[in-house]
């Protein structure tokens, strides 16, 4: 079952029994003014595949167990007030398309990416993010589009294939960092 709800001007939060919604693969709610926190409910649908609540208003954490969900291979959060540090469980999961731009996240992007780690988008940019790029992130088996850009990360850009094919514009706008496409360190 899929729900297309997107650009309809939707207002208020998301339903806690959202959750009993358990034959549903795909919600699309983007472009609303859906607010208030991402009920925990939500992981309990475990058909979705792909949920996108992009350019609302949702705020709070993004509930880890969002990236205990089997089948979830599309998380798409851009453009919210969500904050806190990101779920570990997110970037060690079988999500391939992850856009958490334009929020608040703050701390230090996990170090948890190994061989297993395949992601066609990885998008983490205008958020609060800071330290280095994890180095665990060069041993991912493939990425193909990642943007780090305006945030506060610091440090070395690390090397490796995954980094080989991307551009200056992915990295732009952070506190200092260095190296290949950036200045030299």
């Amino acid at each position: 079952m899929h729900l297309d709800l997107r650009n309809n001007k939707i207002s208020g939060p998301v339903p806690s029994k959202a959750g009993n919604l358990s034959m549903l693969s795909r919600a699309l709610l983007s472009g609303n003014m859906i607010s208030g926190p991402i009920p925990v409910s939500i992981c309990r649908i475990y058909r979705l595949a792909d949920l996108d609540l992009s350019m609302n208003k949702m705020s709070g954490v993004i509930p880890p167990c969002l990236g205990k969900m089997a089948v979830l291979a599309t998380l798409n959060l851009d453009c919210n007030m969500l904050m806190g540090t990101i779920p570990t469980t997110l970037l060690t999961s079988a999500i391939g398309n992850l856009n958490l731009s334009r929020n608040a996240m703050e701390g230090n992007i996990p170090d948890v990416f190994g061989l297993t780690s395949y992601f066609t988008v990885i998008d983490l940019s205008h958020n609060k993010l800071r330290g280095p790029i994890p180095r665990s992130l060069s041993a991912a088996s493939y990425i193909g589009h990642l943007d780090l850009s305006y945030n506060h990360l610091c440090g070395r850009i690390p090397a490796g294939a995954p980094f080989d094919h991307l551009e200056a514009s992915s990295f732009m706008y952070n506190d200092c960092l260095c190296g290949k496409p950036l200045r030299a360190c």
